[in-house]
């Protein structure tokens, strides 16, 4: 018999396909096709259905018969201009699985998969055949078995039309079933993360969407100890919204379904480390990108368009005090955000001329962005995005997209690709989960799937627990654009919501370390030009590079604490964060180089957690045989340059 099992190059992780004969078919060669994984010898999923349902077809994959595999492998070598890897060098073995119905009509279908040191991939290959003459697909039922009610950390999410900003809760899988017969159905966001006591760390989400809709997570049990999931394809929107009305995917064959990405690791920061996402995306199709450049912006939305005077005002004059402040802080940007149109976007209100503040911004060596509502987007970008590039703007916040059904995914590539054809680049914000687009259009800087510090002004206190659990969730599967950098930090009990000059929980060494802990090529630096003015440790906003050489994860657990060191040339910056405990970590410094080092520490105050703005700065000698330890406040951090030969 052929062979039915691929493994990682590394042996740790084995992925093997089967069938499952009919219930009274025990002998039979047709059944459902299912696949498990192990990971250093133990089972992590077992056998899940792989099965696409068809309109008007029985389903693809429940009657089949293994015809024949094809093993192969392959290296995915290639370079980034953001990321946590400016250089990416993956191995994997790879296996196609031919399957065919034995019984009329007699369609055919393959698995292509692939098993990489981290992680296992696999898509839907449907071929052209007479016995199909076209794909629509109504929906996709792959499952995810664990072998144990894993606990994990899921995105609930209250219908397919959403900004997926919200929280990762941590609960067991079974708690997201459909409990005891009581019609609910929970709709889940990818990438999930779960952890299987005693065999791994794993997530499940997708990779390389173009010509698909987005896939969400289910637990369709119906029962208290029910603990698998399976797919949720977007279904169509309309204009009355996601009514479910026709395919998922309609498409000509030979078609690819989306990748569908399984994370595996010994800790969860082996999975923040993985480069998959990109991995299974084609390769960059912009030909010139010396004009995509990533780095810091200020931003005048986010702390209530103060003025120099203390006084909010959404005019020209006060938008060139965030350029000059860009330009004193040796930012590259300034982030003008929503107010300057309105649903005509060739055209201005007459408060803001964006015109004037790019000249003037030019001046000064500052590009400026601007905010955008998707809507308006989709309806004149063909007109508005070459008009932008004349004006000289560097890059679009397009906000509010909410929909990632098959043509909201489509939407996202235009965007991208027309975007790249003006020399603009693109933060698609209030977006659905990133899947690697940013290989293929690298003008795709971020996506924003939570709000960050933006919640703080409604009210909600986003705080240091949702800070040490987006990195091992939303952050897996692409950057992201979380607006760190506020300097007005409070204690819990004193938090008071409000627009001007919002608040922050946590310490304001968590909000330095945020900038090496997140993933954002584009960071905003959110709070006014004022709240920085005479802060020394403002010195290490100025500092931080915002696109990396390299990443490592020196320690963590989801909602509980992260560090996470990472490479810029010769440099090297850490970041570490806690949730509401205070904790002492020990830090082994073997990423640095050799040599000695000096480390700028900014670390939080004896006093922190009474008084969260007290930050500590110290310098250090430090080389790569020592240990070094973090003493970290409840709602605290640290945030550390490791400067070599110094």
């Amino acid at each position: 018999m052929e062979s039915r099992e691929v493994a990682s190059p590394d042996h740790r992780i084995k992925l093997h396909f089967s069938v499952q004969p009919q219930k009274g078919q025990e002998a039979a060669q047709s059944g459902q096709l299912v696949y498990s994984v192990s990971f250093r010898e133990k089972p992590v999923f077992e056998d899940s259905a792989l099965r696409l349902e068809l309109v008007n077809q029985p389903p693809l994959g429940a009657a089949v018969h293994i015809a024949s595999t094809t093993p192969g492998s392959g290296v995915d070598d290639y370079r980034l201009l953001a990321g946590k890897a400016s250089s990416v060098h993956d191995a994997y073995n790879s296996l196609i699985v031919h399957a065919m119905e034995s019984a009329s009509p007699g369609r055919r279908f393959d698995i292509e998969a692939r098993v990489y040191n981290g992680a296992v991939a696999f898509r839907y290959h449907v071929p052209e055949q007479a016995a199909l003459a076209r794909y629509q697909l109504a929906q996709e039922d792959t499952e995810f078995r664990p072998v144990t009610d894993a606990f994990a950390w899921a995105l609930r999410l209250p219908n397919y039309e959403s900004a997926y900003e919200s929280e990762y809760v941590p609960m067991a899988l079974s708690a997201l079933s459909n409990q005891g017969g009581v019609a609910s159905h929970i709709l889940n966001g990818a990438p999930m993360v779960m952890h299987l006591p005693g065999v791994a760390w794993a997530a499940v989400g997708e990779a390389y969407l173009e010509g698909n809709a987005a896939m969400y997570l289910e637990n369709p049990t119906g029962s208290w100890m029910g603990h698998y999931l399976v797919s949720r394809i977007s279904p169509p929107v309309s204009e009355k919204g996601n009514d479910g009305h026709g395919p998922a995917v309609d498409a000509s064959l030979p078609h690819n379904s989306a990748w569908r990405v399984i994370l595996l690791g010994d800790t969860p920061g082996e999975l923040v480390e993985s480069n998959v996402f990109t991995d299974l995306n084609p390769a960059n199709r912009v030909t010139d990108t010396s004009w995509i450049r990533p780095g810091k912006a200020t931003w005048d939305w986010w702390n209530g368009d103060l003025g120099a005077d203390g006084k909010p005002a959404y005019t020209t004059e006060n938008m060139k005090y965030y350029v000059d402040f860009a330009a004193e802080s040796g930012f590259p940007y300034m982030m003008l955000d929503a107010g300057w149109s309105g649903k005509d976007i060739l055209k201005m209100r007459g408060n803001v001329d964006v015109p004037e503040l790019v000249r003037y911004a030019a001046k000064k060596n500052v590009k400026v962005w601007i905010w955008l509502y998707s809507k308006y987007v989709a309806a004149q970008m063909q007109e508005a995005f070459p008009l932008y590039e004349k004006w000289g703007v560097a890059g679009v916040k397009i906000d509010f997209v909410l929909r990632n059904d098959q043509e909201g995914i489509q939407w996202y590539y235009d965007v991208a690709k027309l975007a790249a054809e003006h020399h603009l680049m693109v933060d698609f914000h209030g977006a659905t989960q990133p899947w690697g687009i940013e290989r293929t259009y690298p003008n795709v800087l971020n996506y924003e799937a939570v709000l960050g510090l933006e919640q703080n002004k409604a009210g909600r206190r986003d705080g240091p627990v949702d800070r040490a659990t987006f990195p091992f969730t939303r952050m897996l599967s692409g950057p992201m654009d979380y607006t760190p950098g506020g300097f007005n930090n409070v204690t819990e009990e004193e938090f008071v919501a409000r627009d001007l000059s919002p608040m922050v929980t946590g310490t304001r060494a968590q909000q330095l370390a945020l900038y090496v802990v997140l993933t954002e090529p584009l960071a905003m630096v959110s709070d006014a030009p004022s709240a920085y003015a005479n802060q020394p440790e403002f010195q290490f906003l100025k500092d931080v590079p915002t696109t990396w050489d390299a990443t490592r994860v020196l320690n963590g657990t989801p909602g509980e604490f992260v560090t996470i060191a990472r490479q810029a040339g010769r440099e090297w910056y850490l970041g570490s964060l806690t949730n509401w405990t205070a904790r002492d970590l020990h830090v082994p410094l073997s990423f640095l180089g050799t040599g000695s080092y000096t480390a700028e520490i900014y670390e939080d105050g004896g006093d922190a957690e009474q008084r969260p703005k007290h930050v500590t700065i110290r310098k250090q000698k430090v080389s790569a045989g020592e240990t070094l330890t973090l003493h970290l406040a409840g709602g605290g951090g640290c945030a550390i340059r490791f400067i070599p030969g110094s």
